[in-house]
């Protein structure tokens, strides 16, 4: 049920408001989500906030603003929870707790092909294979692949590169690959190795081992010495393996999430454990309008953590949370399975809760240090350009290119506690003369700062250039041009000697540089964002740079399918050799026609 009306009146609406379960939208004057609630009974909960007797301050300073309610009813409470989890993540509404990740969480990926590759991989499971995770963090990805290489040797490589390869690459030459690309192995042998790959994903390592043991014993009995010192090899190398990445005192799929709340920092880590295998941990810093106690935050963070991924069949919380019996139904019905929710344990399991509330009071008392130190550079950086407010957000800008290949622009945000990367943004620099960087900053600039005029961006406080005067000019025509004003806009150069500490500070409008002690917590703070933009852009720029050398010329021609390219490049051994053959060469190969030949000749030529 939606309500719609002129002006609200609370009275009325609560009046007619039923008492089933369901999710209450509160919207201001604009029509923006100020916060979204579910409810047992809906009457009775959205009544409750207009009882001015028995809010909180936070509550009466939400409901002021309040100008519309709209309520959608549902079968049962927890369908109302899913629901508001949903709600919650897609509107990110202002008075709720945020789980602030907004990436996909990181798998483990096995390729459907003759020769499967494993690979990490985050997103939309469109691709066919088989998925293993979600794993609690990229490292946790990294370091499994990495054992695995050196265990089972499967090929971790992409399909361009694999199928393009005439002789073994250096994974071969360091025993990580057991080169199929080239057939240096049977399709059964890497089969082999592939299943054993997924058997140890899947949390059966032990099955593994005794079927490698039982192939050593066979291999020794027929006289295969060396093959079997392969398989022992292999067989310590698993046990390693298994050793680092096996908790063994914990049976069962589970998470183990633990928090901390301090005035407006809120902490909530999470360990992974399936079959047994500790997966890793992550710290999450969810955005808490006001003080919340800690079963609200759990409540409201484990709703929204397991909306796109499989709950456990256990989790162990530090608090139970709010509504858990509610939580739990939610969960069971993702998961298909009971999902139980505790907070009270004992032996084993204590001590894991007591291992990861100390993991939680680490993060926190770090990230506590690290605002507490982002906070007096601020300051800082405020008394040193004598700013008459508090500085709320900054930009900074850099350009990055190869001799002027594939330039790229970097734009990075800054707020109070530091990077923004949700905020970050890189542009493409197009048409202009190569290696300009006046005219590339200026193409970044306006791309950026047009957005302004659309409202779809915010104004910084303070706008960075990394560059001299050049580069500040580019950026005060830019904001003439298209009238922004009011943002201090601050060019960083490096200093004649290029040397951190020397930099010299360009400030628009103003003839003479700024110079600020080497000491300066201001300069660290301009140094901090100066470099992460000169990071973020150098990054840009060689992912774009790579993505073009990786694509081939031979792509693009028509009739020039994928079995005739490869044809082609295992006949002359490469892209050079095929521009480098004449055209009564290239039609002695197969599939290539007299026009065809031509056509490859005029593309290779041409590029």
């Amino acid at each position: 049920m939606d309500t719609s009306t002129s002006k609200f009146d609370a009275k009325v609406f609560v009046k007619h408001l039923t008492a089933r379960p369901g999710v209450y939208r509160m919207l201001d004057k604009a029509g923006d989500i100020l916060y979204v609630g579910k409810a047992k009974n809906l009457h009775k909960r959205v009544a409750s906030y207009f009882n001015r007797s028995n809010v909180s301050t936070r509550i009466q300073a939400m409901v002021a603003l309040v100008d519309n309610v709209e309520v959608t009813v549902t079968n049962t409470e927890a369908e109302a929870l899913l629901l508001e989890n949903n709600l919650i993540k897609q509107h990110r509404p202002k008075y709720n707790i945020l789980l602030r990740d907004d990436k996909s969480y990181p798998y483990i990926f096995l390729s459907k092909h003759e020769f499967p590759n494993l690979s990490f991989y985050r997103g939309s499971k469109k691709k066919k294979g088989e998925y293993f995770g979600p794993y609690a963090s990229v490292g946790a990805v990294r370091e499994t692949l990495n054992l695995l290489q050196k265990t089972f040797k499967v090929r971790q490589c992409s399909e361009s590169f694999f199928k393009n390869r005439s002789r073994p690459c250096l994974q071969y030459q360091i025993e990580r690959c057991t080169a199929p690309c080239v057939n240096l192995i049977s399709a059964s042998n890497y089969a082999k190795d592939v299943d054993y790959a997924r058997k140890f994903l899947q949390g059966k390592s032990d099955q593994v081992i005794n079927h490698l043991v039982d192939e050593m014993e066979h291999a020794s009995t027929n006289l295969e010495f060396e093959y079997a010192a392969k398989i022992r090899d292999q067989i310590d190398s698993l046990r390693q393996v298994s050793q680092q990445q096996y908790v063994s005192d914990l049976s069962g799929d589970c998470d183990i999430i633990t928090c901390r709340i301090s005035d407006d920092l809120a902490c909530v880590q999470v360990f992974q454990v399936r079959n047994k295998m500790n997966l890793g941990n992550k710290s999450y810093f969810p955005k808490t309008p006001h003080q919340y106690e800690p079963a609200q935050l759990l409540n409201a963070f484990i709703g929204q953590y397991y909306l796109d991924r499989k709950p456990p069949e256990e989790v162990i919380t530090s608090t139970l949370p709010l509504d858990h019996e509610v939580l739990q139904e939610m969960l069971s019905v993702q998961r298909t399975s009971k999902v139980k929710i505790t907070a009270s344990v004992r032996g084993k399991r204590a001590r894991w809760l007591e291992f990861a509330e100390k993991n939680t009071k680490a993060s926190f008392e770090a990230k506590l240090a690290s605002r507490a130190g982002m906070e007096k550079r601020y300051q800082a950086l405020e008394e040193a350009f004598n700013l008459p407010h508090a500085i709320q957000r900054m930009e900074c800008f850099d350009i990055s290119h190869t001799q002027g290949e594939r330039t790229v622009a970097s734009c990075v945000v800054f707020d109070r506690e530091g990077a923004l990367k949700s905020d970050y943004r890189k542009f493409n620099i197009e048409d202009i003369t190569p290696g300009d960087d006046y005219a590339a900053m200026h193409q970044a600039l306006t791309r950026r700062y047009k957005r302004l005029q659309k409202g779809e961006a915010k104004l910084p406080d303070i706008l960075f250039i990394d560059g001299g005067k050049g580069q500040l000019t580019q950026a005060g025509e830019v904001l003439t041009e298209l009238q922004v004003t009011g943002v201090l806009v601050i060019g960083v150069a490096k200093g004649e000697e290029r040397r951190a500490g020397m930099e010299q500070l360009f400030i628009l409008g103003d003839k003479q540089p700024v110079h600020l002690a080497d000491d300066s917590l201001a300069l660290h703070l301009i140094q901090q964002i100066r470099d992460e933009a000169h990071r973020f852009a150098i990054t840009g720029h060689r992912a774009r740079r790579n993505k073009a050398r990786t694509v081939s010329p031979l792509e693009g021609i028509a009739g020039l399918g994928p079995k005739r390219r490869q044809n082609l490049l295992k006949h002359f051994g490469g892209l050079r050799g095929i521009s480098r053959a004449s055209e009564q060469e290239l039609v002695k190969v197969p599939g290539i026609s007299k026009q065809l030949a031509q056509s490859i000749l005029e593309v290779l030529q041409g590029s």
